[in-house]
């Protein structure tokens, strides 16, 4: 399983466009329900840092991620609205409990 996380600053007048495109992104995947993708979006406390955590079961496949045209959408325009742009990382589990579960 391949794991990554994304983290970024959005400018302070942009934070709900932000919210509303993640939310866009998760409405999609609830209707469309990818198989062997976990995925969550989190607002840090400084309420303009956001951390994104992507788990995919098949490392060496394409993401289903970045086939929805909401998250198309949502990365076109990142850039504009940040004050840092993200920064991906990839990630080694040393453990979990009940991560990405409903």
């Amino acid at each position: 399983m391949k794991r990554m996380m994304v983290q970024y600053k959005i400018k302070a007048d942009r934070v709900r466009e932000n919210e509303a495109y993640i939310r866009s992104v998760f409405e999609q995947l609830r209707n469309e329900q990818p198989q062997d993708l976990h995925y969550a979006s989190f607002k840090l406390a400084d309420g303009l840092t956001f951390v994104h955590i992507v788990a995919q079961e098949l490392a060496g496949e394409h993401s289903p991620l970045l086939a929805l045209s909401a998250f198309k959408a949502f990365v076109s325009s990142i850039k504009d609205r940040c004050d840092e742009p993200p920064v991906s990382v990839e990630l080694t589990e040393i453990g979990s409990y009940r991560a990405f579960t409903d």
